[in-house]
């Protein structure tokens, strides 16, 4: 059956502005689904979760046939009218300036403040050079989520993430802020253990502290763990990194 805009018309009016505390509306994405309002946590079902996560992903205001037909797929049209009629009418209820609701689309409040779009920013200005700190890019976007559109839009943001962290150790290292370099480089290697490059940021941090057996043993780790899962050997530039240490039987 085809989907009609008419059919998922909602009888609700446009969102009444909100009293001033109720303004304050914080979203968190990163290591789970939170919303807070005037400072509190405010629990919104599931099924209103992921509306507003939807929405927030997008960026964009979304027509309400899509963010039915999307979040619904396996039921009918008149059942995912319902549903996301059922999730607006409690979103408005208990976070009245979580979503700028019209007619026809739906968006993310104005004023709304999004800690993935914090990390976002963050993360693109450790690639331009500046020095932002990285304490919000340790997480990871709904973590328990397993939606299609989640799914994407983590693994864009965890490509972001991790390539963020990695330059924020070399920056560190470069400025000898050693014990923060090495937060970020771990950091690095927690979220995702066989990705070479991470490691490779841990043993030039460790060389340039003239820590030679840490940078072995991250040497062997990094090497244990493409061989047991991937089945391949370090990259060339990988050894050519460790070459001349004592590490015999490691190098090849």
């Amino acid at each position: 059956m085809s989907r009609t805009r008419s059919s998922l018309r909602l009888d609700l009016r446009p969102t009444p502005p909100a009293p001033g505390g109720l303004r304050d509306v914080a979203l968190r994405l990163l290591d789970g689904f939170d919303v807070e309002v005037a400072r509190r946590s405010v629990r919104l079902p599931l099924g209103a979760q992921r509306v507003v996560a939807f929405v927030a992903l997008h960026e964009r205001p979304l027509q309400r046939l899509y963010v039915a037909g999307s979040l619904w797929l396996d039921s009918p049209e008149p059942r995912a009218a319902a549903n996301l009629r059922s999730a607006l009418w409690r979103i408005q209820k208990l976070a009245p300036s979580l979503l700028e609701i019209d007619v026809q689309t739906l968006r993310l409040g104005s004023e709304v403040r999004v800690d993935l779009r914090d990390a976002e920013r963050l993360a693109r200005a450790e690639l331009n050079g500046g020095d932002t700190g990285f304490d919000a890019l340790g997480a990871d976007l709904l973590p328990d989520w397993y939606d299609d559109w989640v799914l994407i839009e983590r693994e864009r943001f965890r490509q972001l993430r991790l390539r963020a962290l990695e330059a924020a150790c070399r920056r560190l290292t470069d400025e000898e802020r050693l014990d923060e370099a090495l937060e970020a480089g771990l950091l690095a290697v927690a979220a995702e253990p066989l990705r070479e490059s991470a490691h490779r940021t841990l043993v030039h941090l460790h060389l340039s502290a003239g820590n030679v057996v840490e940078a072995r043993r991250q040497y062997q780790l990094c090497r244990h763990l493409l061989r047991s899962q991937l089945g391949v050997e370090p990259s060339e530039r990988m050894r050519e990194l460790v070459r001349g240490l004592d590490v015999v039987g490691t190098i090849r």
